[in-house]
């Protein structure tokens, strides 16, 4: 089923309906408890239809603003296009953001209704309720997970989803496919959050046909095959997750959402066998550091084990340009697959076609590994000003170390003075939401939006992404040094979780790692560290700074003497959201990081050293 011509609709809220009319198999299946439960298409039209009339019954008009301050989860998606339906404008809050974000998004996207997941983020509003006057109903997914029920009885008080159901049995349908059917290509659609690493999180507007362009144009590259499902695990408040999402409901295909387990995450993927996988480059790192700490560093093993990565590679490059794979070539390949491929393979279920990722660098020694493993990661570049998606690789156009080619419609160049890439097409956003000013900056005249990312494209029209234009530090002796550079390599190892380097105004840099949580007891193995193994201890552990050591000193090889780092701290803990440090997609807040640790970055420098602050 599943890979039946596309729908052809205008609006997100029409493709929605068109999906529950046309396709009959599993829309929805998420585990609860020890198993997983299936919503199917008709049962999730029907039930988008019942939250868009609830919304209808409590006085949402069309254009009016409707935010989600949930997980990722089933209620999501259905509160995403039951609200759609209903004719409004869905903003977006993460569920990890604090109350003062919540506050600036609620206030900047003036909703009326918020849709929330449990206790956490129902604390959170009672700290921000009384400040934000326009917003006129609490929405509650889950009870059990805020209040008893009688808490929820006030006049005024939240609601749960069932009772926002059951207040709207009395709209017609009719009324949902009108409000439906209002709505333009033109019209508002969502306006979906920056990540805010460098201050308030800005919101982007985009329309119905910004989404449906990009939907459209990722439908056209992505190898769907048989009955397609794809795992949904991330934020569905991030624009990729979310066109994941769309793109998915559009071909009929099966969302398959996690638990929100972390712990369980991986048994969850092996269980629900999707074909679809888009992740974070971080999960797959973790695959594959887990997968090569089992391979001997020496020895018979861990030559068979090069020898089966190089034959699976050539068994992959020669099916990808469609060359023959000779008899003695697939049996050393079969070998290799017995060996160690169909372990990799089994860890997401075995029914893998293709995996997404994107967001963050990926080493292109991992890529090739997992490519040997028949397990493809297709990396891709993309931003919310542009809806999600600008660029990917694909199975037909692969190219390790760049993340594709432009989507068909996009245009992609290269600014000659600072290497800025500046992307223009039908998915490119209308601004930022009541900030006038920030659009200018972003968006030129002639519609191109500056994406504050260098890059470089090469002759068969391949980008490579090579950092972010704020992240350039400028050495006291005037040297630009693109910080991201070096931060990636030393973070290419299994030990290091996260690397910040520092050093402007200064006479060379140094950098603040954090130990891989993951990693910490291996780690104090290999480095047969003495006493307690805790995040505290392996701070000053010389055996443990020494290991560390040898991956700056490894990073260090690839640069020139003005680009390594010279001295380095450990940081006892990871850096985190909670302390402003991170973004909710896990993005380092590279000046918060500077400011939250400003004595131990200066106390890697010598007193004699020049520049710098005091």
């Amino acid at each position: 089923m599943a890979t039946e011509e596309r729908i052809e609709t205008e609006t997100v809220g029409a493709m929605a309906l068109a999906a529950a009319e046309r396709f009959e198999g599993t829309a929805i299946t998420h585990k609860e408890k020890r198993s997983w439960s299936e919503i199917s298409y008709p049962e999730m039209g029907d039930r988008v239809r019942a939250i868009a009339k609830g919304l209808i019954a409590i006085g949402v008009e069309p254009g009016d603003r409707v935010a989600i301050f949930a997980g990722t989860s089933p209620e999501w998606t259905l509160a995403d296009l039951g609200a759609t339906c209903a004719g409004a404008t869905v903003a977006c809050i993460y569920h990890t953001s604090s109350a003062d974000e919540a506050k600036h998004i609620l206030e900047n996207s003036e909703s009326k209704v918020v849709f929330c997941e449990g206790r956490r983020q129902m604390k959170t509003l009672e700290e921000i309720r009384e400040d934000l006057p326009g917003l006129e109903h609490v929405v509650l997914f889950d009870v059990q997970k805020t209040h008893e029920k009688e808490e929820n009885s006030e006049e005024g008080g939240p609601v749960s989803l069932e009772e926002l159901v059951e207040g709207g049995e009395d709209v017609d349908d009719g009324q949902v496919d009108e409000r439906v059917e209002s709505v333009s290509p033109q019209d508002v659609f969502t306006l979906i959050y920056t990540s805010g690493t460098t201050g308030p999180p800005k919101g982007c507007i985009l329309t119905h046909a910004n989404y449906m362009t990009n939907i459209a144009q990722l439908e056209a590259v992505t190898d769907l095959g048989e009955d397609p499902t794809f795992f949904v695990f991330l934020p569905l408040a991030h624009t990729f997750t979310r066109m994941i999402q769309m793109v998915a409901l559009s071909v009929g295909a099966t969302l398959a959402y996690s638990s929100g387990d972390k712990d369980s995450l991986m048994e969850e993927i092996a269980e629900a066998q999707p074909t679809h996988f888009p992740a974070v480059p971080r999960i797959f790192e973790k695959i594959y550091n887990q997968a090569m700490a089992q391979v001997p560093e020496d020895g018979a093993k861990r030559k068979l084990f090069e020898k089966s990565v190089e034959v699976g590679r050539e068994v992959a490059n020669r099916e990808h340009r469609g060359e023959r794979v000779g008899p003695i070539l697939k049996t050393e390949h079969k070998i290799a697959d017995n060996e160690f491929f169909q372990d990799i393979r089994a860890l997401f279920g075995g029914r893998l076609r293709m995996a997404q990722t994107g967001a963050a660098p990926v080493a292109k020694e991992m890529l090739e590994f997992f490519y040997a493993c028949g397990v493809p990661i297709m990396e891709g570049y993309g931003a919310t000003e542009t809806s999600a998606v600008v660029s990917t690789n694909t199975p037909e156009n692969l190219r390790f170390g760049t993340v594709g080619k432009p989507l068909e419609g996009v245009e992609v160049k290269v600014a000659e003075e600072d290497q800025e890439i500046l992307v223009k097409g039908p998915s490119v956003f209308q601004g930022y939401n009541k900030n006038d000013e920030e659009t200018r900056e972003t968006l030129d005249e002639d519609g191109w939006p500056h994406t504050g990312d260098r890059g470089s494209i090469d002759e068969d029209g391949f980008l490579t992404i090579e950092g972010r234009l704020k992240d350039i530090i400028v050495t006291s002796s005037g040297k630009n040094v693109a910080a991201s550079n070096i931060e990636n390599r030393i973070t290419e190892s299994r030990w290091i979780s996260q690397a910040v380097v520092y050093g402007d105004e200064r006479p060379y840099l140094v950098a603040l790692v954090t130990v891989d949580e993951d990693e910490r007891e291996a780690l104090a193995e290999k480095a047969d560290m003495s006493g307690k193994v805790d995040a505290k201890a392996m701070t000053s552990d010389g055996s443990v700074r020494s290991e560390i050591q040898t991956v700056v000193d490894a990073a260090n090889e690839d640069f020139a003497d003005i680009e390594q780092v010279k001295k380095f701290t450990i940081l006892e803990r990871d850096l985190s959201e909670k302390e402003d440090e991170l973004t909710p997609t896990m993005k380092v807040k590279r000046q918060k990081v500077y400011e939250n640790h400003r004595e131990l970055f200066d106390g890697l420098y010598d007193e004699g050293d020049e520049g710098g602050s005091e």
